[in-house]
């Protein structure tokens, strides 16, 4: 995977990133957690270090995938 350097900090990201809000809202029903599990695993063994989490007003925490060991 290209990585790209963010500023003069010397800092490496991955070129693409994931973007995890479909993942419990924002495009219809939350999706299946296990599912994105693994689409989280998969991103990592392909090297991605992006990802896109931010929190949006009056919603529930997207950490329901993100940051968790898929127990």
């Amino acid at each position: 995977m290209k990585k790209r350097r963010l500023g003069k900090s010397g800092l490496e990201v991955s070129a693409l990133g994931l973007g995890c809000m479909g993942m419990s809202f924002g495009y219809g029903p939350a999706a299946d957690k296990k599912e994105m599990i693994l689409l989280i695993r998969k991103a990592v063994d392909c090297s991605n270090t992006g990802y896109h989490k931010a929190e949006s007003p009056g919603r529930e925490p997207r950490s329901c995938c993100c940051g968790t060991d898929g127990g």
